[in-house]
């Protein structure tokens, strides 16, 4: 699962770039995610897609996938054999989100969970002040002449920012970005308007403008043409003070699509069979302090290292599938 080198088969929870590694000879993956994968792994490999909740079995082992609420295709892996059941999470969150399928709680004895923001100062305000927000941000810039720079990872958050803000006029677009809403579309998602940047007139009035673009943007000469500006980034790890100011920027917005600590403790108590009889392993982010809390609660947790740890790690570096 979520191999972190070429195999014969790999079954991959989501299309982000640190857990769907090109290269293997066959990949396994929920349907609406198959567009998704495909345009990150090229034209190499086989894709077999699976509905959510469709069987196959693999060398006797019993494998489904149940939505994991991360982005569009996102999903759990679920593993049964002998009678016994593991759910492996990738990365998920708990809230609502209409670009891609709700979070679906799956019963089992060993729960292999993601704690990106596994700590208790992560806990994410309503999605829809979060909006009002950006509104707000974007009309003071309108009346101060500046365009408005908003950064969002390219697959995933910035089709949740389109589909949350829905503006009366369009919204421009970095190429990354605009790569991927094609695909949202394609597969069903409605989404704002946008107008990829590049393709927009010279007469453009930037000082209206949202712009929407990957965090691996800013700093670099493609701002330059949008005249005086005003940045923001819309992260779970604006949560905390000093993150906007490393990155120089004027505002930070938090929003994020793997869940707080409320969220991935409903997650993991609605996961796991009561009375103790699970085990939960902890990996992708805060894994011992998730793993310590969990065993004084009288769980049976344990922290398990991966090559990967995060979404963005806390200078402030961003992953791959957000370069341009």
């Amino acid at each position: 699962m979520d191999p972190w080198r070429p195999v014969d088969r790999a079954v991959v929870t989501h299309a982000h770039s640190d857990h769907a590694c090109p290269g293997s000879r066959a990949y396994l993956t929920a349907k609406p995610g198959e567009a998704l994968l495909r345009a990150r792994i090229g034209s190499e490999g086989a894709i077999q897609p699976l509905d959510y909740g469709e069987a196959v079995t693999m060398n006797g082992v019993r494998v489904c996938l149940h939505p994991a609420g991360h982005i569009l295709g996102s999903a759990q892996v679920r593993i049964e054999s002998g009678g016994e059941v593991w759910v492996v999470s990738g990365d998920y969150k708990v809230e609502p989100d209409p670009t891609c399928t709700a979070f679906e709680p799956v019963l089992c004895d060993t729960f292999v969970t993601e704690s990106t923001f596994g700590l208790p100062i992560y806990r994410w305000p309503a999605e829809a002040a979060v909006f009002a927000d950006i509104r707000g941000w974007w009309a003071a810039n309108q009346q101060a002449g500046k365009a408005s720079m908003l950064f969002a990872y390219s697959l995933g958050k910035a089709q949740r920012v389109l589909a949350g803000l829905n503006p009366a006029v369009p919204i421009y677009t970095h190429g990354s970005i605009e790569n991927f809403c094609r695909l949202y579309r394609e597969a069903g998602v409605a989404l704002a308007p946008t107008i990829h940047a590049s393709a927009a007139p010279e007469a453009t009035d930037w000082s209206r403008a949202l712009i929407l673009a990957p965090p691996s943007a800013n700093g670099t000469p493609w701002m330059r043409r949008f005249g005086p500006l005003s940045t923001a980034l819309v992260s779970g790890w604006m949560r905390i003070r000093g993150a906007r100011r490393r990155r120089s920027l004027d505002r930070g917005f938090v929003l994020s699509d793997h869940a707080d600590w409320p969220g991935l403790m409903s997650a993991i108590r609605a996961s796991i069979r009561p009375g103790g009889a699970s085990r939960v392993w902890v990996t992708h982010g805060y894994r011992a302090p998730v793993a310590q809390w969990l065993t004084q609660q009288g769980i049976d947790a344990q922290a398990v290292e991966t090559r990967f740890e995060s979404e963005q790690d806390e200078t402030g570096a961003e992953p791959a599938e957000d370069e341009p």
